[in-house]
C-alpha cells in the first residue's frame, strides 16, 4: 500500500533527534543508526509510478514493455506502533573472510529507554501530547563461549504486576502518564538450574544478546 504523506512530516519523529545523546558503543546509537535518514540514489533509485506515468502517459502497456521511471529518493524507518513489549535483538556475530567472528564488545544499555526519537510523530498507541515513549528493562540473555558452543544465561527482574501495561495489550489503551523511573523490584541471574539474587550494576555490565524492556509511558 502507497500511502501519500506530508513532505514536512514524513520525516518528523515525536522527539527530537538532534538531543539524543547516543553514546559510543550503546544501545541508543544503535538505534539512531538503524533509524537514519538515507538517500537512495544511482543503482538504489526508487521506482516512480507517477513519474512513469507522467513521462509515458497513462499507457496500459507501460509495464509489459517494461518502461519505468527511477527517482532520487530519502529513506527512513521509524517505529509506527510502540509496542507493549520491547525486545531487542544484538547482532553479536560479523563476517571474517569465509568465517564467522563472534562479536564480544560490551553494548551499553539503559534500565529506562526513551523510544521517542525513534517514533514516527503519528505513531500510534501514544497518547496525543507526550513527546516520549518511555520502557523499563525487566530481562536480559546473555551468551558466554565462540560461534561454535556457548552457553545461554539471563537475568530476570521480579517485579509487581503492571496493570497499564495489560490494558496496552488486552485493550490497545495507551498509557496516559505512569512513572517515568525504572520498575522497582530485585533481580536475579538464572544459569540452568542456578538462581542467585544480584544487583542492578551486575545486570547492567552484562554481555547482552536479547533485551526486553516493558512500557512505562
Amino acid at each position: 500500500e502507497v500511502l501519500t504523506e506530508d513532505p514536512e512530516t514524513a520525516f518528523c519523529t515525536l522527539a527530537n533527534r538532534e538531543d539524543l545523546n547516543s553514546e559510543e558503543g550503546s544501545v541508543c546509537q544503535c538505534l539512531y543508526q538503524f533509524t537514519r535518514n538515507e538517500t537512495l540514489t544511482e543503482t538504489n533509485k526508487l521506482l516512480c509510478d507517477v513519474c512513469t506515468q507522467r513521462h509515458y502517459g497513462r499507457k496500459k502497456n507501460i509495464k509489459s514493455e517494461n518502461k519505468y521511471v527511477y527517482t532520487n529518493a530519502k529513506k527512513q524507518m521509524l517505529i509506527s506502533l510502540a509496542p507493549p513489549v520491547l525486545t531487542l535483538h544484538l547482532k553479536r556475530f560479523q563476517h571474517a573472510g569465509f568465517n564467522l567472528r563472534k562479536v564480544n564488545k560490551h553494548i551499553k544499555f539503559p534500565e529506562v529507554i526513551d523510544l521517542a526519537p525513534f517514533c514516527t510523530a503519528k505513531c500510534k498507541n501514544v497518547a496525543e501530547g507526550n513527546t516520549r515513549v518511555l520502557y523499563s528493562l525487566y530481562g536480559v540473555v546473555e551468551h558466554s563461549g565462540t560461534m561454535r558452543s556457548g552457553h545461554y544465561t539471563a537475568y530476570a527482574k521480579v517485579r509487581s504486576m503492571n496493570n497499564h501495561l495489560s490494558d496496552l495489550v488486552l485493550r490497545g489503551q495507551p498509557p496516559q502518564a505512569l512513572e517515568t523511573e525504572p520498575v522497582k523490584g530485585q533481580w536475579f541471574h538464572i544459569s540452568d538450574t542456578h538462581v542467585q539474587a544480584v544487583s542492578a550494576s551486575k545486570v547492567l555490565s552484562s554481555q547482552a544478546y536479547l533485551l526486553f524492556y516493558e512500557r512505562l509511558l
